[in-house]
């Protein structure tokens, strides 16, 4: 994962631990102050809501704790690997598209972020430029060109 991902895992839990954390506490204790539990929806949804960010924090706290940060200054533009930016060719089409390589948990196709779990990035890794590559995706096999790897 890269510093900047690990960076931003922190920062959300940080945020869920002492923001959102207190939040629902103060929810649950004001539907508790409003009479009896066995029929209070309130209570009912805060106590859900306390369960869910309990589970995403004990998650993310996994994600924290098996991370590795992988040190940008080793990686090589000789061939695809994780945290590179690759630039793409549909060899059947002509499209050209750009998708860095990052880890499951930074992944946003809004910003161009794969995951290294995705079929694509699995058949660009230790690819180089000019390869073109069959990849299996769930409309069919696609090929690819790849034009370009940078950071």
């Amino acid at each position: 994962m890269s510093e900047e991902g690990y960076n931003k895992l922190l920062a959300e839990l940080k945020q869920m631990e002492a923001v959102e954390r207190p939040r629902i506490v103060a929810a649950i204790a004001e539907a508790r102050d409003k009479g009896d539990l066995s029929e209070n929806a309130e209570y009912d949804a805060a106590k859900e809501a306390q369960g869910m960010l309990e589970m995403k924090i004990n998650k993310l706290k996994a994600i924290i704790a098996d991370a590795k940060i992988i040190d940008e200054s080793k990686l090589k533009t000789d061939s695809v690997q994780i945290l590179n930016k690759v630039e793409l060719k549909n060899v059947k089409n002509g499209m050209k598209m750009t998708y860095t390589i990052v880890s499951e948990s930074e992944a946003n196709l809004k910003e161009g972020k794969i995951s290294v779990n995705t079929p694509i990035a699995q058949g660009l890794l230790g690819k180089k430029v000019g390869d073109v590559v069959d990849i299996k995706v769930p409309q069919g096999v696609i090929k690819l060109e790849v034009l370009n790897i940078s950071f």
